[in-house]
């Protein structure tokens, strides 16, 4: 293993530790609202501290872009984009559907990933040009060859339901050529399902750096394609994303436009 990936593992599975006890005591979550319907838990912030902690101890000059901290402004050729909780509703309500999310951008690419499970266990890992893994154990993506009887996810604009009426077309067109459709409420797992083979594809808008940076990886890693909603390759900056193999991919993006 890397070692930088292997430092991202530590912390991922430190914060793990925090969220699984938050997750027993939910009665004391402390909630704050950051906008609407999007809220953050002293479970988020002691989570990210933990991460960033960790990761300080062997590598205190590099820069953290964390969901609820922002920029810790250090050496920008080493950035670490980090969602500590992916999947807070789910955490509040009592779902047990979230993860933590790591990723290394090494000279404006992204070089190492992790997106760890801790209810399930499930530790998913990517170097760049070294596969990825669920594990220890290397995954693919699946191997349809068009919609027609995948399971794709997606996820709804709730913090912007001004949007709300574009996304259920998008949705609609799709759901009429695919087999079935997910919403289970975190980025972060539904591309490490798809660089799992668990999902066919994913689809999304209006989603943050954090939310898919690791995930991204994964997928390319596990022989997918990662794109925008009209083919290009600069998810992170455009705030929506498509994932799969590519020739799922290239069906999406067809029905997207």
């Amino acid at each position: 293993m890397h070692p930088m990936l292997n430092i991202a593992v530590r912390a991922a599975r430190a914060a793990g530790n925090v969220i699984t006890r938050g997750f027993e005591n939910r009665n004391d979550l402390l909630l704050e609202k950051k906008g609407e319907n999007d809220f953050v838990t002293k479970i988020d912030k002691e989570a990210e501290k933990v991460i960033i902690d960790k990761i300080q101890q062997s590598y205190p000059d590099h820069t953290f872009l964390g969901e609820e901290g922002g920029i810790v402004q250090g050496n920008d050729e080493f950035k670490w984009i980090i969602d500590p909780l992916d999947g807070t509703t789910n955490f509040i309500k009592g779902i047990p559907h979230f993860a933590v999310s790591i990723a290394l951008m090494h000279k404006g690419r992204i070089d190492q990933a992790v997106v760890f499970d801790p209810i399930r266990g499930e530790l998913f890992t990517a170097s760049k040009g070294a596969g990825a893994q669920l594990n220890g154990f290397r995954i693919r993506t699946g191997k349809a060859k068009d919609l027609a009887n995948t399971v794709l996810a997606t996820a709804f604009p709730f913090k912007a339901k001004e949007t709300a009426e574009d996304s259920v077309a998008r949705f609609s067109n799709i759901f009429k050529q695919c087999g079935d459709v997910r919403r289970c409420g975190s980025a972060a797992l539904d591309l490490a399902y798809v660089a799992a083979g668990r999902y066919d594809g994913y689809w999304e808008r209006g989603i943050k750096p954090w939310d898919i940076a690791a995930g991204e990886l994964l997928v390319r890693e596990s022989g997918g394609l990662v794109t925008d909603f009209k083919g290009g390759n600069d998810p992170l900056d455009k705030g929506e994303i498509v994932a799969g193999n590519p020739r799922v991919v290239q069906s999406l993006v067809k029905h997207l436009k």
